[in-house]
């Protein structure tokens, strides 16, 4: 550093708390493999007493003393705007995200649910709630939370199990280590998550003399983690002994940018690859490795060879519950497992050889070690040939051979996929998060794009849906985004419409409408407890909600809100107005009313949901005798891998 330099790092610049806070923000990029963005792209959120007079007016004086330093986008739920901000971060590979600003109080705990699905899904986001006066001078405060046992808890302290790094600014001389310990572990690869830095009232709002230094540009390099020598040769060892070897993708891989070094990978060894809800789109569904979705919603072909299986390659997945069926996919008394994974957490399960490694060049790496290794011909055979049947079930749920509503009828949720899926470009991205849709989603959804599809699953959230569609548009403008959202999920959240239409964002709302909780109405029934409390149905004269279904109308919401909306019962009428809706250039919602009564093809697997063990309803009863029958086949993996 020239002399010069050293004479300006000295320098300070009196600004408050808020305003140095945001010039900081302005001035943090992110770089991967030679390419630097900025890691923020802006901040959401609403104004109340708590932070409308400090970093609302900080975010002002940006936007006008620096125009496009900080853009400033107006949410109508702060756990939609968290929603946003994690479906753009995820959309643009954790390399940027946005920072989401809220009062004290009841702005501040409505971005819990949202801190919680961005930290288990590992996806970085930065929450800067308003917290109460650090001198206390006015306590208690309107929306205070007092306790007779301590003085220093606030409602934000709830954030912090949900929080990958939790600070409090109760001093300016606090805000620098604050600020970079949240970039941090918001450019960590591995451990990334929801940062809440809580700012006080007064503390905002007060100036301090800060050091230019702290606003200079600063670079957050993503770094490549290398896979230590000895475990890589182990595991190709593994790799070319294996006679059933498969590959579990997941988030990771898209993270990683590894498309392309996994493609490779599977042509170059001819092993099939199966995919978590986060790693569906790692291969595209036609290539001839390609199996399609594993687990609980998985495919049969997927599960068949799962099943049998030596040896499982997990590339970027955490394993849960739904990607191992419980602990139940993998049944050969052999089987052993390969983790290639950033996050230590993740590279030890199932009792796997740990590659803490890049995904991206850890399948180069060993694409290199296991030369010209290929599967055996006739193993090659049996994938091609699953794969062909599950392609043919699939094609039958999109095309019944008597389509419901020719006859009158509702159309069948899986018409309506298949619709959507076939109508929809290739670059086109499908958004979804909860109910029976992202389990159907998974095993049927043709991903033609490895960045088409985005269904949040690790949280599963009802009512991400058409904030996350906002998020993922306001990544990449040139793809028109599909947002898949039951009738539950719209209730819960549907607000950010308003915000896409603010801010002249499209996105195509598929809003299917079943009268209730249709994923649970069928967890329930075959778990014995027969669909009770999932049907949207008056009370009647029983006690019960029994009654007619509820006169509801979901477009008339929708239009209310400022959206078009286009009523389709029929297929002609739908294909029609998906037609529509991608010439439109601005926010349209497609109305649909399905059968909810009509499952998605068996992915024949299970998951583990306990059933009462004891109980007076026959329906319980020989729901639990099949729970006992499935258990049978969980397992524990626990290989040494010598």
């Amino acid at each position: 550093m020239s002399e010069t330099e050293l004479e300006k790092a000295r320098e300070t610049v009196r600004l408050t708390v808020a305003q140095a806070t945001i010039r900081f923000l302005a001035n943090q990029w992110t770089e991967r493999d030679g390419a630097q963005q900025r890691l923020f792209a802006g901040s959401i959120g609403i104004f109340g007493h708590g932070n409308v007079a400090g970093l609302g007016q900080a975010l002002l004086q940006a936007e006008v003393d620096e125009p496009g330093s900080m853009p400033y986008i107006l949410a109508r739920n702060e756990q939609g705007a968290v929603h946003t901000a994690v479906a753009f971060a995820r959309a643009r590979n954790r390399l940027q995200t946005y920072a989401v600003t809220t009062s004290i109080g009841p702005g501040a705990t409505n971005m819990i649910t949202g801190a919680a699905l961005a930290t288990i899904n590992r996806i970085p986001v930065l929450l800067l709630p308003a917290d109460g006066f650090a001198a206390r001078h006015a306590s208690p405060l309107l929306q205070e939370l007092e306790r007779p046992e301590a003085g220093d808890i606030s409602v934000n302290d709830a954030f912090r199990p949900v929080s990958r790094y939790f600070d409090r600014v109760s001093r300016p001389e606090q805000l620098p280590s604050a600020l970079l310990g949240a970039m941090r572990v918001l450019t960590d690869v591995a451990e990334t998550g929801a940062v809440t830095v809580c700012f006080p009232q007064d503390v905002q709002a007060e100036a301090y003399d800060w050091p230019q230094a702290l606003f200079a540009k600063r670079v957050w390099r993503l770094g490549r983690p290398q896979p230590e020598p000895a475990l890589l040769e182990r595991a190709a060892q593994l790799i070319t002994a294996a006679q059933r070897p498969l590959i579990v993708a997941g988030g990771g891989v898209h993270y990683s940018q590894a498309e392309d070094a996994l493609q490779a990978f599977a042509e170059q060894t001819g092993i099939p690859v199966g995919l978590s809800q986060a790693g569906k789109g790692d291969l595209v569904d036609d290539h001839p490795q390609c199996l399609g979705a594993i687990g609980s919603t998985g495919t049969t072909a997927a599960n068949a060879i799962a099943r049998d299986a030596d040896l499982v390659i997990g590339i970027g997945t955490r394993y849960s519950d739904f990607t191992t069926a419980s602990r139940s996919a993998f049944q050969d008394p052999g089987v052993r497992f390969v983790n290639i994974n950033v996050a230590g957490l993740d590279s030890i399960k199932e009792a796997g050889l740990p590659l803490l490694a890049d995904a991206r060049d850890t399948l180069t790496a060993l694409a290199g070690l296991v030369g010209d290794h290929r599967v055996s011909a006739d193993y090659t055979a049996r994938i091609t040939a699953l794969k062909a049947e599950w392609d043919a079930i699939v094609d039958d749920a999109y095309h019944p051979a008597v389509p419901a509503a020719g006859d009158g009828g509702l159309l069948s949720q899986n018409e309506v996929i298949g619709m959507v899926n076939e109508q929809s470009d290739s670059r086109d991205v499908l958004v979804c998060a909860a109910g029976s849709m992202p389990g159907d989603l998974h095993k049927m959804w043709r991903t033609r794009d490895h960045g088409g599809y985005h269904v949040e699953y690790g949280y599963s959230c009802m009512g991400y849906e058409i904030a996350g569609g906002l998020g993922v548009r306001l990544a990449d403008p040139s793809r028109d985004v599909f947002v898949m959202v039951g009738d539950g999920s719209y209730l819960m959240l549907s607000s950010e419409l308003v915000t896409a239409i603010q801010e002249g964002v499209k996105i195509i709302a598929v809003l299917v409408q079943n009268h209730g909780f249709a994923s649970i109405g069928s967890l329930s029934e075959s778990l014995g407890s027969q669909r009770f409390g999932t049907r949207y149905r008056r009370r009647t004269g029983s006690g019960r909600l029994d009654g007619d279904l509820l006169p509801v109308d979901l477009a008339a919401n929708a239009a209310s809100l400022g959206a078009d909306v286009i009523k389709a019962n029929t297929a002609d009428e739908f294909v029609a107005a998906i037609r529509t809706a991608k010439q439109a250039d601005h926010t349209v919602v497609i109305h649909v009313e399905t059968d909810p009564f009509i499952d998605a093809p068996d992915s024949g697997s299970w998951w583990d949901v306990p059933v009462s063990q004891v109980s007076t309803l026959d329906s319980t009863q020989q729901a639990y005798q099949d729970y006992q029958d499935h258990k049978k086949a969980q397992r524990i993996y626990l290989d040494p891998h010598d």
